[in-house]
């Protein structure tokens, strides 16, 4: 599974890790959260990520 970046603030989503504090569970993919989660660092929505290359 791919990873994502926050652009805003860096932060990293690791599938394999997922985000506990935010309810998802590792294993999920970043296309499978829901639209309405943010970073958990900056707050940042969704479609403020872009796929790490």
């Amino acid at each position: 599974m791919q990873k994502y970046q926050c652009e805003p603030c860096g932060y990293i989503y690791d599938p394999e890790k997922g985000d506990a504090d935010g309810g998802i569970a590792p294993g999920t993919a970043f296309e499978s959260i829901p639209d309405d989660w943010m970073c958990p660092v900056c707050g940042a929505t969704k479609d403020m990520f872009k796929l790490m290359a």
